[in-house]
This record gives C-alpha cells, sequence and structure tokens, in this order.
C-alpha cells in the first residue's frame, strides 16, 4: 500500500523524500484560479522516478454548477488539468463533485456532470483517469451524502470514473467511517484513492478542517482501519508539519 501526502507544488519531489513519502498530491496551477497549468519544472523527475502521483484539480472547479461561466471554464480546466497531470506521470486528476446552488435542482447538476463526462469519452477520453471525490459540504452538493453519491454515479459510473474517499469529509458529511468503505465500494464499485485525514470539528459538522492523525475528533484506529478496508493508495492531507509522523503512523500500523 503506498501511503504519502499531499505537498507544495513547487518542489514535489523533495517534499517527498522529507516525508519518506511512496506517494504525493500536488497542484499543477493556483487552486483558486482559471489559468491552465504551465510545464511543472520537475515534470521529467516525477515522470521517471520512483514516488507515485496524483495531481488535484484546482478548488473553483465546478462540473455541476447551471452557471454557463463556471460550468463551461470547468470543463476546460479539467481537460487542461488531465493533460498536464499525464505530463508529470499521475496516476490520477482528484476533482471534487461539485454543486448546485439553493433552489435549483440537484438532477440537473447531476445531468452536467454525465454530460461532460460522455462527451469527453466519446472525443477519446482524459490524459489521466478523473477520480471524484467526496466533500464535506453544501446542501445542493453532488457528492457530501451517499444519497447524493448514488445519484452522481448513476449518472457517471458507467464511463469508469475513480473514486477518492477523503474520511474527514465523509465524518463531517454525518456518513459513519465504521462501514463507510463497504458503502462507498457499494456504490461505485470502486476506490482509487484515499485522501486520510483526521478532522478538527465534531461528527456531521459540514466543516472541511483537516488535523494530523490523533489531533482531530476521530480515532486513529478507526482511521488505520479505513485504509486497511479501502486497500488503496493513501494521500495525508494534513498540516505540513506533521505529516511524517502521520506516513510514519499509518505504515507502521498497516505493515507497509
Amino acid at each position: 500500500m503506498l501511503i504519502g501526502a499531499h505537498v507544495r507544488d513547487d518542489d514535489p519531489a523533495g517534499a517527498a523524500a522529507e516525508r519518506g513519502a511512496e506517494i504525493v498530491q500536488f497542484f499543477l496551477s493556483d487552486p483558486q484560479g482559471w489559468k491552465k497549468p504551465p510545464t511543472h519544472p520537475q515534470a521529467e523527475q516525477l515522470r521517471d522516478g520512483d514516488v507515485t502521483v496524483v495531481v488535484h484539480a484546482p478548488y473553483v472547479v465546478n462540473l455541476a454548477s447551471l452557471n454557463n461561466r463556471i460550468r463551461i471554464p470547468s470543463r476546460k480546466l479539467v481537460v487542461q488539468h488531465a493533460t498536464a497531470a499525464a505530463e508529470v506521470g499521475a496516476i490520477g486528476l482528484v476533482v471534487h463533485g461539485g454543486h448546485v446552488t439553493k433552489g435549483e435542482d440537484p438532477a440537473e447538476g447531476f445531468a452536467n456532470w454525465r454530460k461532460f463526462i460522455s462527451r469527453q469519452v466519446e472525443e477519446g477520453g482524459f490524459a489521466v483517469p478523473v477520480f471524484i471525490e467526496n466533500t464535506a459540504g453544501g446542501d445542493n452538493a453532488m457528492a457530501r451524502r451517499f444519497d447524493a453519491l448514488a445519484r452522481l454515479w448513476d449518472a457517471v459510473g458507467e464511463f469508469g470514473v475513480g473514486f477518492c474517499l477523503d474520511t474527514c469529509h465523509a465524518f463531517a458529511a454525518g456518513e459513519d467511517l465504521v462501514d463507510v468503505v463497504d458503502r462507498a465500494k457499494a456504490i461505485t464499485g470502486r476506490i482509487d484513492l484515499v485522501h486520510l485525514n483526521d478532522s478538527r470539528d465534531e461528527f456531521g459538522s459540514a466543516r472541511d478542517r483537516h488535523a494530523n492523525i490523533g489531533a482531530g475528533t476521530i480515532s486513529p484506529d478507526l482511521l488505520t482501519a479505513v485504509c486497511a478496508a479501502a486497500g488503496a493508495p493513501v494521500v495525508v492531507e494534513t498540516p505540513a508539519e506533521g505529516q511524517a509522523a502521520d506516513i510514519a503512523f499509518l505504515r507502521e500500523r498497516l505493515g507497509s
């Protein structure tokens, strides 16, 4: 089982070495911006190296949005980031499920996801697999609660998209982590990546505030059990100063 961390995007290779990470996740551009990602200065080193790479799409992406000024640029950005992710040898591109706004029909958000994924598949697919990530808050989110996730997968599951399970997000959304892997797999049929994060807030808070393992409100034993059950690569998105300890803790517990 690969264990690593979300790291700074200017020197992911160096950050991996500092943390003892076997897998790194990072952004290829400003996570709050709409610009096309530039060529990464470590692209060749990452592509040819021993560290596994995952890329996270910008937070601004919202493929479910009914607003053309958001949805259309989001589609373009995801395609661009998938192409750039391939250049650094990434195994996938993590994309949040997105949302529609208050008063809008979530069914239209699921339909927008389907239109985008199906159209892109018809045009040759993505340069790397897309991993849809569950999210923490938002009443009209596409992937917050698992009943919504099931509707999203009904829309896009046939096109081979992947799934990224975030423990803090699931906990914040009020999803029981005891059987979260079984329930997620029952919906998606797969877990391609785990974002292993403790939570600074209480169960069902809808707040996405990560903590290092043992520093939050989720039992370290429960977090370890989720990793073991998922059997997928693990990335901690915890505060940087504690990531090396988080990785060492998981490696010891999981025998990796």
